[in-house]
């Protein structure tokens, strides 16, 4: 089911697709393990997504994305999360948990996710020969 929210059409054929299946299924699952409700869910969700396209869109340095991850948590500036909603849905000790879970899963693998969205691969060549 995530496969299609996602709209991941080459999964089996492309890393990237692969890889981003497997962050979103791993988040989901840790999010209903802390037993969020689905609004807390869905904002926890957007948090990921957002934390990505910073990396993958907007190119954004370590750094930058982690300024915009504490606006968006702490709900002040002007940030694309004001947007989506207020995520002040989560207690601190959510939010604490939300920011180790980021910090463990994207963040110390930061310039993995760089290359994964930036760096061009050459698509491999498969025959019978």
């Amino acid at each position: 089911k995530m496969e299609e929210f996602l709209n991941l059409t080459h999964l089996k054929t492309s890393l990237k697709e692969a890889i981003l299946l497997d962050y979103y299924t791993a988040g989901f699952w840790w999010a209903k393990e802390m037993n969020f409700s689905l609004i807390q869910l869905s904002g926890f969700m957007d948090l990921i997504n957002f934390a990505l396209e910073n990396i993958s869109t907007k190119h954004m340095t370590l750094g930058d994305n982690l300024k915009e991850l504490e606006r968006a948590m702490a709900g002040i500036g002007e940030t694309e999360s004001e947007e989506r909603g207020d995520l002040n849905l989560f207690s601190i000790e959510q939010a604490k948990a939300i920011i180790d879970f980021l910090v463990t899963s994207l963040f110390k693998h930061y310039k993995a996710y760089e290359y994964l969205f930036h760096v061009r691969r050459e698509e491999p060549v498969i025959s019978n020969e």
